[in-house]
């Protein structure tokens, strides 16, 4: 979805915490492992039981096969954190128990069924429409406002990736996208920075006494030429002008 916003660590955790019925599990690791691992909302419904649970235990990285990349494009891999381990060992046993004591679960089952079965009564893939409703019910539930949708987990593992390495060719790879200026557009600006910086510009509702901000520490030119480099700008002509000065 278009214009939805990155979620911050602090609202992942409390929309981690509001799923609630008989597939909050299904939900919630739907949920956990969109944010670890970046996926489109088809890409990470697409994903079967044999992707992520290999030889008994969570597979180090999880592979988008050609087949389910949006246009088909080229496959990718995405290394799958702490997070996703407990989002898929969580779904496993929630599979489990479903199979019964003795059961078995057939790698090539969807990793997210639906509440319906197919005609020959195996299970149907849960579907972009219940994957939404999902994930929007969490959202109000954990009391986040702003537009949201199934496309902010994957805003919000961008934004958090980049934070973490600086590097936006590391978030373009993370991601599928063929231009690096897609990238840029997924990150724009930090919220959880924002929402912080905008609660220190606050006056009137707690006093200017009390809402002293750290001085700002002004950055070289050197090192703002350098992040924008990062962000994929073409810094040429500004280096030149900054030498000419």
């Amino acid at each position: 979805m278009k214009g939805t916003r990155p979620l911050d660590n602090a609202e992942i955790q409390a929309v981690s915490e509001s799923f609630e019925g008989t597939f909050a599990t299904r939900n919630r690791s739907l949920f956990l492992l969109g944010v670890s691992i970046g996926g489109r909302i088809n890409e990470l419904l697409s994903l079967k039981v044999g992707d992520v649970w290999q030889n008994g235990k969570p597979a180090k990285d999880i592979l988008y096969n050609k087949e389910i990349v949006k246009g088909g494009e080229t496959s990718r891999a995405v290394p799958l954190n702490a997070d996703g381990r407990a989002a898929v060992e969580d779904i496993m046993a929630w599979h489990t128990e479903r199979a019964g004591l003795f059961g078995e679960v057939d790698p090539d089952t969807p990793l997210f069924i639906s509440r319906v079965k197919n005609k020959d009564g195996t299970p149907k893939r849960m579907t972009t429409q219940a994957g939404s409703d999902a994930l929007m019910a969490a959202f109000a539930k954990a009391g986040l406002s702003g537009k949201l949708g199934t496309h902010s987990m994957r805003k919000s593992f961008a934004q958090r990736l980049y934070s973490q390495t600086n590097d936006i060719f590391v978030v373009q790879e993370m991601l599928g996208h063929k231009n690096v200026a897609t990238t840029q557009k997924y990150l724009g600006v930090n919220y959880a920075e924002v929402r912080e910086a905008l609660e220190l510009m606050s006056v009137l509702v707690a006093g200017i006494e009390q809402k002293q901000a750290t001085p700002v520490h002004r950055a070289s030119d050197d090192s703002l030429i350098a992040e924008l480099a990062k962000r994929g700008y073409n810094v040429t002509n500004v280096a030149k002008e900054h030498n000419d000065v």
